[in-house]
């Protein structure tokens, strides 16, 4: 999570308008997207039916299909191929779009909201838990109708356990979102983290302090046992003797976490954007790193070499620059912007695994796809950032009944104007929504 360094008690100015990276002049979230945003039910068609849905191609998490029908039954994609009986079906016709798996971002904060509207540090210290719960409920809706079908959240912020709430809630069908994998309130080095202030006042964090041996054991151990999927660790952050970035737990510490996680069936994350703070975690046998600014050519190889994903969150960094006044498309991009750029294709050309994951909440929810056009603009193509966005961040996350349009696998699935592997923008057009064979937004 990037807490932008902003002391207690000042405030952010707000920019009178975030732009969406895209390459065509869009509105970050579409109008489609507000419309049905007060969606909070399932749409007649149910899971207990079968539908075929009919689009003029399919891309399977690999290729596109032209031609190609999906038969959907309950929960499950029955068939797909391009002769699919309908009968006994309820027939979808999606003329001229493109139908594939439900996106699976892979860093977002649900309990968050932009922090041109509220500063980070008055979120955590302001906003009643009550709030902060209720706008979450709001969130999870506006990812699931901008197509999200699987989010991955690291990290309440200051709200304890609420995204684990959150997730059952949505599990037990009583709110409409996304498949949550969340990873509780996430754990910091005591000293590292804010908000911070006076001295003499101890401030609530956003994460939870955790030191040495028998602290780490515990708290992974509390944190497992209370629900979370995954375990968040803070291998770096701003508490440098000038605010700079420095690793923050030992490589022992981060070994030690890895191995509790991992005898439970569970994976870990590491927040880290400095070289020695990422190769520690990678050592450690994290899962993916998230951030990675400043992360070295050799950095990058390590990880590739030793199967850790790099989650780049460039949606962040764009924000808050924004945030912080810089017009893009009007300004010179600032020293952060060409940073991360650099960063970025440093990791490209190391050849390491991508995944998908935005850092939404530091922008708005539903604007999920603002983080693929960053990524096909700073240098991957069309086609890798929809793979990615897909099959890619379920192979990252272990979920192999997802992120592909194959017999068997969960009918998450979306459809959208256009052919996003030609051009990712085409992802904010959606007009269907399926999660589990349930159509949760439709446009005809």
């Amino acid at each position: 999570m990037f807490a932008p360094p902003i002391p207690h008690g000042s405030r952010c100015s707000p920019t009178p308008m975030i732009m969406p990276f895209s390459r065509h002049p869009v509105l970050a979230i579409p109008l489609r997207a507000l419309l049905f945003a007060t969606l909070v039910m399932p749409l007649p068609l149910t899971a207990q039916q079968v539908i075929v849905l009919r689009p003029d191609r399919v891309f399977d998490g690999s290729t596109m299909r032209e031609g190609w029908a999906v038969r959907v039954s309950g929960d499950r994609i029955e068939s797909a191929g391009p002769d699919i009986s309908t009968a006994g079906a309820t027939v979808i016709d999606l003329p001229g779009s493109t139908l594939l798996p439900g996106l699976i971002e892979g860093h977002s904060h649900i309990t968050l909201h932009p922090y041109d509207e509220t500063p980070w540090t008055d979120q955590i210290l302001l906003e009643s838990l009550a709030e902060r719960t209720a706008r979450a409920v709001n969130h999870v809706r506006e990812t699931l109708m901008a197509g999200v079908t699987t989010a991955r959240d690291l990290g309440a912020e200051g709200a304890g356990y609420a995204d684990i709430g959150i997730r059952d809630a949505i599990d037990k069908g009583v709110i409409p979102g996304p498949r949550m994998i969340v990873s509780g309130p996430a754990m910091v080095a005591t000293g590292s983290y804010n908000p911070k202030g006076a001295p003499e006042i101890e401030f609530p964090k956003g994460a939870v302090e955790t030191d040495g041996v028998d602290d780490l054991i515990r708290e992974t151990r509390r944190q497992i046992g209370l629900g979370a999927d995954w375990i968040k660790v803070y291998a770096d952050y701003r508490w440098g003797p000038n605010g700079q970035a420095r690793p923050t737990y030992t490589q022992a510490e981060l070994e030690l976490v890895v191995e509790i996680t991992e005898s439970s069936g569970r994976r870990v994350v590491a927040h880290a954007a400095t070289a020695e703070g990422m190769e520690r975690a990678a050592r450690a046998g994290v899962r993916t790193i998230d951030h990675g600014d400043g992360g070295t050519a050799e950095t990058f190889i390590l990880m590739r070499e030793l199967g850790v994903a790099l989650c780049p969150t460039l949606a962040a960094g764009d924000a808050i620059s924004q945030y912080n006044g810089w017009r893009r498309g009007i300004d010179p991009e600032p020293a952060r912007i060409r940073a991360k750029r650099a960063s970025f294709q440093r990791a490209l050309d190391s050849g390491v695994t991508m995944c998908f994951g935005g850092d939404v909440g530091v922008y708005p929810h539903g604007d999920n796809v603002r983080e693929l056009e960053m990524m096909v603009a700073y240098g991957m193509s069309d086609r890798d950032v929809l793979n990615t966005a897909t099959a890619g961040n379920a192979e990252i996350f272990e979920l192999v009944d997802r992120g592909r349009v194959a017999e068997g696998l969960l009918a998450d699935l979306i459809a959208v104007e256009g052919d996003p592997s030609s051009d990712i923008s085409a992802l904010r057009d959606v007009v269907l929504v399926m999660k589990g064979g349930e159509v949760v937004r439709l446009e005809r």
